[in-house]
């Protein structure tokens, strides 16, 4: 029998960790379990972020969209804002980028009042990076070496919340691509590699 229901939470999963470790929890899980906490408040903490800024209509830019806003204050447009995705993986962290589309081109440079921008004011710098997972590059290869299953879900459940949240910007976003390995695609990569686990070319060095 299972210990844990059908689709966990991760206060599920967590309390489970605590089960099969008689309390202990290693400190690699608790810092990945944790950033995925954060990332499950993404839409609901006091403070802002990338990617809650993204998905404020009022950050858009209405006469590139054909948009409008009605005598409520409500923003209507045409055309949704066209971006590219992409997973990045780094020696500890992923990273989910965003980027406007320009002409069928992605930006990577700052843009302010472009006509065909679909932000106002598209500041890579602080809009670029969406959100981010701590520790996650180093839970995965703890848990292929030497995990147990609630290390394994913990991975699985924060593959599902990154899919959840891209899933939510597909509503209000046309995305044109996704590049690079999601969590599930990296896992998969990396135990095709096994035993060595070799992390050289998975790993983003540079955009």
């Amino acid at each position: 029998m299972s210990n844990l229901p059908d689709k966990p939470t991760l206060k599920d999963i967590n309390a489970y960790k605590k089960k099969l470790n008689w309390g202990e929890v290693p400190s690699i899980y608790h810092m990945a379990s944790s950033a995925i906490g954060e990332l499950d408040g993404i839409l609901t903490h006091g403070f802002d972020s990338a990617y809650k800024s993204i998905l404020d209509p009022e950050c858009w830019n209405l006469e590139c969209l054909k948009g409008f806003k009605d005598s409520a204050g409500n923003i209507h447009v045409k055309n949704k804002p066209v971006i590219e995705l992409r997973h990045v993986f780094c020696s500890n962290n992923y990273e989910l980028h965003c980027y406007p589309i320009v002409e069928g081109e992605r930006v990577l440079v700052h843009l302010q009042d472009n006509p065909l921008c679909p932000f106002q004011n598209w500041q890579p710098e602080t809009m670029q990076m969406l959100f981010r997972l701590n520790s996650i590059v180093p839970m995965i290869v703890f848990t292929f070496e030497s995990g147990d299953k609630a290390d394994m879900q913990l991975i699985r459940y924060a593959h599902n919340r990154i899919e959840a949240l891209i899933e939510i910007l597909n509503q209000s976003f046309e995305i044109k691509h996704i590049q690079g390995f999601s969590i599930a695609g990296f896992c998969k990569e990396l135990y095709r590699r096994r035993p060595h686990f070799d992390l050289t070319d998975l790993l983003d060095t540079e955009d």
